[in-house]
């Protein structure tokens, strides 16, 4: 009777302790303990850095409100490691193919046809990890610079297609460009060919279902992927599909960083004139492409999934000499595969690095490398946008390239207009071309496709291509980024410190 007193009186008290607070006040203690909950579930379950976890705690216990809300939208990570399913036939004739080129390369008997694949053969091995990313040498590359002839030559093949069209961006708008691309998809499915539309929910959240009905009347497929659930808030939306794939008639394929909306096409007042790179793709490189928009649209379309067929892998000829291989990477995977890829690159690097990226904010990791490369004499350029389309983003891309500039990297502030494109190059040996950002977001929580391609007249390509956009920039020297304002210090210290949320 005494312990039930006691018991009863405890619980009086709480009550009554919980009735003298306020409604704010109980709310925030609610915050608060559900915030701890958090912070231990991060700690010891979530595959977090520790630069990640302490940044989130800062966020969850400073501003406990605003800290959750950020949480629970952008915080989360994925578990399902089985998002993107493949059929049994499929993954068995992958792995085959992959698990035979990874024997062959450390046998030494794997075929590379270019001095420069043969160079770089341990990051071919590397890459050859993720079971998609299969070594082709039969590829044709053409390489886009200009964003208005990427889309006119895109629309030629939307319009000569014969059998099927992938269609997958992260951002589609339907303004002026994007409609122009919906009516030749319209067409073609009037025509009998088969399209599939791929879009990201939150990348293309202008965009409904009921955008398509005419295509989808006439048999078109469209998915959203990771669809909101309600209207205003979606708990996916921390994990989105960056991608920007197009494959037609399994026979040419796009792949790169460039989306489809008018100010990728420079009709953004603010934003200018873009500069971005897109590459055109035929040969065998363009399955591993297939293969990867399959993937991405089986894991959403559950009512209309996509088989082995050979209308999607059809017998591609010798059309090029190219070697290539297609990595994707995110948070499904066990391995961060194309930071992987940009860090072998760097540490391959015996002469040069040149990097374009609108976003630098690499981690820990990606920034040792190149200060690595710099002290032991490789030259390394790095080039940025002149102006933020995210603001906390583009600080953290300048404090870092600010760092780097004052230990001899070479750093370039295009002004043009707004530079978007995301390739890597080094010693006119080895470019990488695709949707990957060097920050953290691309490397752990997007899901990304980039091209990696071993061959000098691609790579001296687009290293040229990289000295035409430095006449249109500003250098970033030691004395102008030692003379920036206290107010850009504050920026970039505030960037900083959450970079590895970013």
């Amino acid at each position: 009777m005494y312990y039930f007193s006691t018991l009863m009186n405890i619980s009086q008290s709480v009550a009554d302790f919980f009735s003298s607070l306020s409604y704010a006040t109980i709310f925030t203690f609610i915050i608060l303990l559900i915030n701890f909950v958090l912070a231990i579930g991060m700690i010891f379950w979530e595959r977090k850095s520790a630069q990640s976890v302490w940044a989130w705690l800062f966020v969850l216990f400073f501003i406990p409100i605003i800290g959750f809300i950020l949480y629970v939208l952008f915080g989360r990570t994925i578990y399902n490691k089985e998002i993107f399913k493949i059929s049994e036939e499929d993954k068995i004739g992958l792995e085959s193919l992959v698990t035979e080129q990874l024997e062959d390369i450390k046998m030494d008997k794997l075929t590379l046809p270019s001095e420069e694949a043969k160079k770089h053969r341990k990051l071919i091995h590397m890459l050859l990890n993720n079971n998609q990313s299969f070594i082709t040498s039969n590829n044709k590359v053409e390489t886009f610079y200009e964003t208005t002839e990427f889309f006119d030559q895109m629309i030629h093949d939307i319009e000569n297609a014969k059998d099927h069209i992938h269609f997958q961006f992260y951002i589609f708008r339907l303004d002026s460009l994007g409609q122009r691309i919906y009516d030749a998809l319209l067409k073609k499915q009037k025509e009998g060919v088969d399209v599939k539309i791929l879009y990201d929910d939150m990348g293309s959240r202008t965009l409904k279902l009921r955008n398509f009905k005419e295509l989808r009347d006439y048999g078109g497929k469209v998915e959203a992927f990771f669809p909101s659930r309600l209207s205003l808030i979606n708990p996916r939306m921390n994990n989105r599909n960056h991608r920007k794939n197009i494959v037609i008639d399994g026979k040419i394929a796009y792949t790169g960083g460039t989306n489809v909306g008018e100010e990728y096409i420079g009709l953004s007042k603010k934003f200018g004139y873009w500069r971005d790179t897109h590459i055109r793709v035929q040969g065998n490189a363009v399955k591993s492409l297939q293969l990867r928009f399959m993937l991405d649209w089986n894991s959403h379309a559950t009512r209309d999934n996509l088989k082995h067929h050979p209308r999607y892998f059809p017998e591609i000829p010798v059309v090029g000499d190219t070697t290539m291989q297609i990595a994707a990477s995110g948070p499904d995977e066990e391995w961060e595969q194309i930071k992987y890829g940009y860090l072998k690159m760097i540490y391959s690097a015996k002469k040069s690095i040149y990097i374009q990226s609108p976003y630098f904010i690499p981690d820990q990791s990606m920034r040792e490398a190149i200060k690595i490369a710099l002290l032991s004499g490789v030259e390394v350029n790095i080039m940025i946008p002149p102006f933020p389309d995210h603001p906390f983003v583009y600080w953290g891309t300048y404090h870092n390239v600010g760092e780097l500039a004052m230990i001899g990297a070479s750093v370039y502030i295009y002004e043009r207009g707004f530079l978007h494109q995301k390739v890597m190059i080094i010693d006119d040996e080895v470019v990488s071309i695709g949707s990957c950002n060097m920050d953290n977001r691309s490397y752990a929580l997007n899901f990304e496709v980039n091209a990696f391609i071993f061959d000098e007249k691609e790579a001296i390509k687009n290293r040229l291509q990289f000295e035409k956009d430095a006449l249109h920039s500003r250098i970033l020297s030691p004395e102008v980024y030692q003379s920036r304002s206290k107010w850009i210090k504050f920026k970039e210290a505030i960037a900083n410190l959450i970079a590895p949320i970013l």
